[in-house]
């Protein structure tokens, strides 16, 4: 008998709760500000996120469904991806509630806009970081037999970052001290890096 629990997503798991976005985790959170055509702010947050290059920065985002963040970052090509931290970890969750299309967030989660510097979606004012980005591309997913499964990945390239001051520590940002959280699976659980270890990569 194995000692793995082994399954084609496609035949279903065999479990109580879908394992797969618990496997792949911790995953930041892609805490995502933009503008719809008619300058009203929308924020919300995704699980889908991450960094895909450095040089230059772009940041990328799934989002299951045409949502609202998605539509106004086509029709402005910007948005700002603010730091999801502890202190904030309750108005994050508010901001992710089904809203209708122009309803403030911001207010929603008694959060304060602040003016970014390259594009014209605000950031969240009091957050430890934040990088504004210009869309590159918005590329709707496909299985593999090439149909569409309802999500779309939106790539931006950073255009600036804003890191509050008392975060940096001889030069490096200080994700324990920010206590950055990020989503783990199921529902509503999630992690916070407040501890740190390090490992140099070998020279061969």
């Amino acid at each position: 008998m194995s000692q793995y629990h082994s399954f084609d997503p496609a035949e279903g798991h065999g479990l109580p709760h879908d394992p797969v976005k618990a496997i792949v985790a911790p995953r930041p959170i892609g805490w995502i500000s933009s503008l719809d055509a008619n300058g009203r702010a929308n924020l919300a947050p995704y699980s889908f996120f991450n960094i895909f290059a450095s040089k230059p920065p772009i940041l990328g985002f799934s989002s299951e469904g045409w949502k609202h963040s998605v539509a106004n970052i086509e029709a402005t090509g910007e948005f700002v991806f603010n730091l999801a931290t502890a202190r904030l970890a309750q108005a994050m969750n508010l901001s992710s509630g089904d809203f209708a299309q122009g309803t403030d967030e911001f207010a929603k989660a008694g959060l304060e806009k602040m003016p970014s510097e390259n594009v014209s979606a605000p950031r969240v004012a009091g957050v430890a970081a934040a990088m504004e980005c210009k869309l590159i591309e918005i590329k709707p997913l496909h299985d593999l037999d090439g149909n569409p499964v309802g999500n779309f990945l939106v790539l931006g390239q950073v255009v600036a970052v804003h890191i509050e001051k008392s975060y940096l520590a001889d030069g490096l940002f200080d994700i324990a001290k920010a206590q950055t959280i990020a989503r783990c699976g199921y529902r509503g659980d999630y992690v916070i890096a407040d501890h740190m270890f390090e490992m140099i990569r070998p020279k061969v």
